[in-house]
């Protein structure tokens, strides 16, 4: 090598050197390496990526911005992710700057073999004309009824019963995995009318099922690697890629054939009520777009309550307190409609006004939301420079990273008890009424415009699930194991929730409501004599 070329070499390095450290100097948050930029922390603390997450931005006052992609040209921007959790700052992006912030391209190339253009993996007006079809849709009443008898059945035909025997046989279950399949067959039937039957009662593996998760899982493996790395494996056929391509290929040829069989049966005047017919009689579409319109509402809805369900019994089974203020609301509600027999209140599944009525239960699943979320960190993409209302700019072409799951733990935001399992917090001071926070707050169901449009028939179905269960059964965590959060999109628990399941004797919760019922009765004269 000539001396010139050595010199190249040693300006390039240097002029290297300086670019860095003024980049470094510009950002806070994890140390940024040469090239690599902020990899190497991802790396070491990807088995506790939340709760790094969560360290950084208290360090930070909230917000920080990094690089993961420490290269002159990319650093500012496709390498440039701001993470935050400040509430000012996720208003901002979730709806002030709505427009400004949308999935991006990286996100809709990624699910785009699954989802398609489907309402969760589209922007602009593709969006738009799905949300507003959908949003009449979720505020009917029929839809609700739906929602309900699909839960009803799917808990006393089908969950019941594997408890009862696991409580009969002193055997332990995975009641994460339990929870997954009976919402799995839910969303199914709320979504295109058929029931899969995984939560049967030899647990079976169902095919599309099996196929659905697989293509979730390779899609999201695509986040691992740049876009021309798995681009190119998916030319080659190769590794995920092909995986993803024989699932998706047999999630396809399920769906196209349901389609097609609701078409025939709605023109002979059959009636259904799950979102795939109800979009079939708003107008003529394809057979794709009905069909991602499907998968869409099944990856939102399927997930997300199960995950949400895990966490709630884990806490409710470490907090007795919790637990028995739950049971105590359940025994008044049900005995003020069903009478003071406990036999009654396990005849009948829950009525829609005795489920209204479970505020603190309500305020509990909440309060595991805002500790738990179910998507623990989203991301936006952003379109044109901006500045986030705490001053950080944010360029074009960069990212912004909201961690859900930290907004939910900061003592700014949640006072100095943030990390406590609380579910008073959500209560007035009577304790009677349920009162929400801020949407920008609480994100567990996002916000601004994209504010999940299933919220109302979430807790419906986790009030129902909880409530069902509690009542006859006691929980307990199965000796050694070790409940842990599993990195992925969605905040599984690694290895499951495994549970004792006990007998409840309700008999003892009957008498205590009892003994309270004069005390109230007294203390409500009072306030009737002195109105």
């Amino acid at each position: 090598m000539d001396v010139a070329t050595v010199l190249v070499v040693i300006a390039c390095m240097a002029a290297y050197v300086v670019w860095f450290s003024r980049l470094a100097a510009g950002l806070c948050g994890p140390r940024v390496w040469p090239v690599l930029g902020s990899l190497p922390g991802l790396i070491q603390h990807s088995e506790r990526m939340h709760e790094w997450i969560s360290d950084n931005l208290r360090g930070t006052g909230g917000t920080y911005q990094t690089c993961i992609c420490a290269i002159p040209g990319l650093a500012r921007r496709q390498g440039m992710v701001t993470v935050t959790c400040d509430p000012r700052n996720l208003e901002h992006v979730l709806k002030t700057r709505f427009d400004n912030y949308p999935k991006g391209p990286t996100w809709h190339a990624v699910f785009l073999d699954l989802l398609g253009d489907g309402i969760f993996n589209s922007d602009g007006d593709t969006w738009l004309f799905q949300r507003k079809t959908a949003a009449l849709e979720f505020t009917t009443r029929t839809l609700r009824i739906a929602m309900s008898q699909w839960v009803c059945r799917s808990i006393h035909l089908r969950l019941l019963p594997i408890l009862e025997e696991a409580s009969a046989r002193s055997t332990v279950v995975d009641l994460q995995d339990l929870l997954l399949r009976l919402t799995f067959d839910n969303i199914c039937g709320l979504a295109f009318g058929k029931d899969p039957e995984t939560l049967a009662p030899d647990l079976p593996e169902n095919a599309f099922a099996i196929a659905f998760d697989s293509a979730t899982e390779a899609s999201l493996h695509r986040f691992v690697f740049p876009e021309f790395v798995w681009r190119f494996k998916k030319w080659l056929q190769v590794g995920m890629e092909a995986t993803l391509t024989r699932s998706v290929a047999h999630v396809d040829g399920y769906l196209s054939a349901i389609i097609k069989a609701r078409k025939l049966e709605l023109r002979d005047g059959r009636n259904y009520d799950d979102l795939l017919s109800r979009f079939m009689k708003k107008g003529t579409y394809t057979d794709s777009f009905l069909q991602h319109v499907v998968l869409n509402f099944i990856l939102a809805g399927r997930d997300t309550s199960s995950v949400a369900l895990s966490w709630f019994f884990w806490l409710v089974t470490t907090h007795p307190a919790v637990e028995r203020r739950i049971l105590l609301e359940l025994a008044t509600v049900l005995a003020e409609s069903r009478g003071n027999d406990p036999s009654a209140w396990l005849a009948t599944p829950l009525a829609f006004e005795e489920a209204g009525r479970l505020v603190y239960l309500k305020a509990a699943l909440s309060e595991t939301l805002r500790l738990y979320p179910s998507v623990p960190e989203d991301s936006k993409y952003v379109m044109a420079d901006d500045v986030l209302p705490d001053g950080t700019f944010v360029p074009a072409g960069s990212s912004v990273t909201y961690s859900i799951y930290s907004a939910g733990r900061m003592k700014s935001v949640w006072g100095d008890d943030c990390l406590e399992f609380r579910p008073e917090r959500w209560l007035s001071p009577d304790g009677n009424r349920f009162l929400p926070h801020d949407s920008f707050k609480f994100v567990a169901f996002n916000g601004g415009p994209r504010i999940c449009l299933g919220k109302d028939l979430a807790y419906l179905q986790m009030k129902s699930i909880a409530a069902a269960v509690l009542l006859r059964h006691q929980l307990s965590v199965a000796p050694g194991h070790r409940v842990e959060q599993k990195m992925s999109l969605t905040l599984f628990m690694r290895n499951g929730l495994r549970v004792n399941v006990h007998d409840r004797n309700l008999t003892t919760i009957a008498e205590e409501l009892a003994a309270t019922q004069p005390k109230m009765v007294v203390a409500s004269e009072l306030v009737a004599a002195t109105a």
